[in-house]
């Protein structure tokens, strides 16, 4: 006796066994009130750090911009010290751009730290002066600065060389 192919059973009746619970549930596509409230939370979650990264990336360029032109002003300024006039020892201050930066130039004798500190000066050489620079912008904070020190070598002044 042979067998006959088993043929697969006719689509209305396979319907038809189905119960209709789940044939209710299968035929309704859509997304469920906890999904959505989720992928709107990812989303939220999303913007926020892409907004506070903006906001970093703004704030650091406003810096790196007063920070440019802070050490532009502290570079000019250090380019007139001890031009038109000789170097004075002291301290000095002043305004630029309105009063948006604030410098403060501190000129003292240089010294050189391997010789001895009652070792005499020798009055018709020229002498260095260590001239530090410091530029201010903002509310002040340790981070709105820019300081600047270097030495400048001065010729000796009239009254020491007669």
């Amino acid at each position: 006796m042979s067998r006959s192919p088993r043929l697969p059973p006719h689509p209305a009746c396979v319907r038809a066994r189905r119960p209709l619970g789940r044939a209710g549930r299968h035929a309704q596509r859509g997304y469920t009130l906890l999904e959505v409230i989720v992928a709107f939370a990812l989303l939220a979650l999303a913007l926020t750090l892409l907004l506070g990264t903006l906001s970093g990336a703004a704030r650091q360029v406003r810096w790196s911009g007063d920070a440019g032109r802070a050490a532009l002003h502290a570079q000019s300024l250090l380019d007139q010290v001890g031009v038109g006039a000789p170097i004075e020892v002291g301290e000095s201050g002043g305004e630029l751009d309105g009063g948006r930066y604030r410098w403060a130039l501190d000129v003292r004798p240089w010294r050189d730290p391997s010789t001895p500190p009652d070792a005499p000066l020798e009055p018709a050489a020229p002498q260095l002066f260590e001239i530090t620079l410091s530029v201010r912008w903002g509310e002040g904070r340790p981070g709105d600065r820019v300081e600047l020190r270097t030495l400048r070598l001065a010729p000796a002044t009239a009254e020491v060389a007669l």
